[in-house]
């Protein structure tokens, strides 16, 4: 069963992803431009909220070995050595052009490798002991595999791909990959949008002669009203926390429940200092269905302001869509809707008539998470309860 998330989040100006050009990330949609965010960074903004950091059990970095070894400098070499042997291999060292030039990649890996808290602290135990680094390798390779049970790690899966040359040997009859059970669509505008230019000047506190202006620069930015789409497939997420114990199904629906927080509540951190466009949703939409469903063809034609505003004829237009999507291939097993203090409704027409949509229709972000996670057979308040081990996740 998906639980699938949809969103309709108006933000003012910004520039909250950009490529490498500093422009913030568009693409052709529907046959205009319209401004996006990417799957990346939305998945890095929920994973890295507040709302979330209490649920990480995972951690993705280059500085493995840095993390197994801490502060003990002399055992660093071996940690890097077994991770080699696992075919982690190290970052290959930069040359220098000059005797002033310093490296500051000793510490990395070539690549980057998401493994739980909980291993990590598993591997330090094992690093001060008197094995050898391969056979620390053959470990280290078991421990990676089998803990795999976090929150994180479970709906943004895993793909590890050992240097073969290293570790063909210790990773033999392992499994290093843990199907996602999230899936994320990149956000798009629900309009035509553009980007602008900010020309602004840094102005010399203590003048002379000159105008003042100490920096000149130009910025892009651009404000647009996005569709978002989450899907989280269920039972794969279950399966994926089964070795967290007895309670990873109350587990499953905490993280249901906090993700859905984080992504009505964090926003990327691109020029955020900039531009401060902390603008939460005008509406969220959750449905339980068998088969995933994007209701981004609602705004294949670009949506243009008349008398109602951008958000509200976004709305509109997603759920006429929606009416006629259903109409054709059935309705979900259940649908709610939350808009703050249900400021805006989402309807149908019917009969020639606006008739509401959704059968719950929320006002609060709480209510709708209690009411989904009460949909799948739990309390929100007991679930919240079940976390992994903060001693671990520190």
């Amino acid at each position: 069963m998906l639980i699938q998330i949809h969103m309709i989040q108006n933000h003012s100006p910004a520039n909250l992803n950009r490529d490498d050009l500093s422009a913030p990330k568009t693409c052709y949609f529907g046959g205009v431009l319209r401004s996006r965010i990417s799957s990346q960074c939305l998945k890095r903004s929920i994973r890295l909220s507040d709302y979330f950091q209490k649920l990480l059990g995972g951690i993705r970095t280059r500085r493995l070995a840095r993390l197994i070894a801490g502060d003990n400098d002399n055992l660093f070499p071996k940690a890097m050595r077994a991770l080699e042997f696992c075919g982690i291999a190290p970052k290959e060292k930069k040359q220098k052009k000059s005797a002033q030039d310093t490296l500051t990649d000793d510490d990395k890996s070539a690549g980057l490798v998401f493994v739980s808290r909980e291993a990590v602290g598993k591997m330090a135990e094992l690093l001060g002991s008197s094995k050898s680094e391969r056979e620390l390798a053959k470990e280290f390779a078991k421990i990676i595999a089998q803990h795999t049970s976090t929150p994180d790690m479970a709906l943004c899966g895993r793909m590890l791909e050992p240097k073969k040359s290293e570790g063909d040997d210790v990773w033999k009859g392992l499994n290093t990959t843990v199907e996602a059970a999230l899936q994320v669509a990149h956000a798009i505008s629900t309009h035509e949008a553009r980007p602008e230019v900010d020309y602004y000047v840094a102005a010399d506190d203590i003048p002379g002669e000159d105008a003042g202006a100490g920096y000149v620069d130009e910025a892009m930015f651009a404000s647009a009203c996005f569709y978002k789409y989450f899907s989280i497939h269920w039972e794969t997420l279950v399966e994926n926390l089964k070795g967290f114990g007895e309670n990873h199904k109350e587990l499953a629906a905490h993280t249901v429940g906090a993700f859905l927080r984080g992504a009505a509540l964090a926003n990327p951190t691109g020029k955020q200092n900039s531009f401060a466009a902390h603008n939460p949703p005008d509406g969220i939409l959750v449905e339980i269905r068998k088969e995933p469903i994007s209701y981004a063809n609602a705004f294949a034609r670009p949506v243009s302001q008349g008398e109602r505003d951008i958000i509200s004829q976004s709305i509109a237009q997603l759920g006429h869509y929606i009416h006629d999507l259903e109409t054709g291939y059935g309705q979900p097993e259940s649908r709610f809707w939350f808009s703050p203090n249900l400021r805006y409704p989402l309807t149908k027409v019917q009969d020639k008539q606006e008739r509401p949509l959704a059968k719950h229709n929320l006002n609060s972000l709480e209510e709708l998470i209690k009411a989904v996670i009460k949909e799948r057979g739990y309390d929100w308040q007991e679930v919240q309860k079940v976390v992994v081990n903060p001693e671990v996740a520190r």
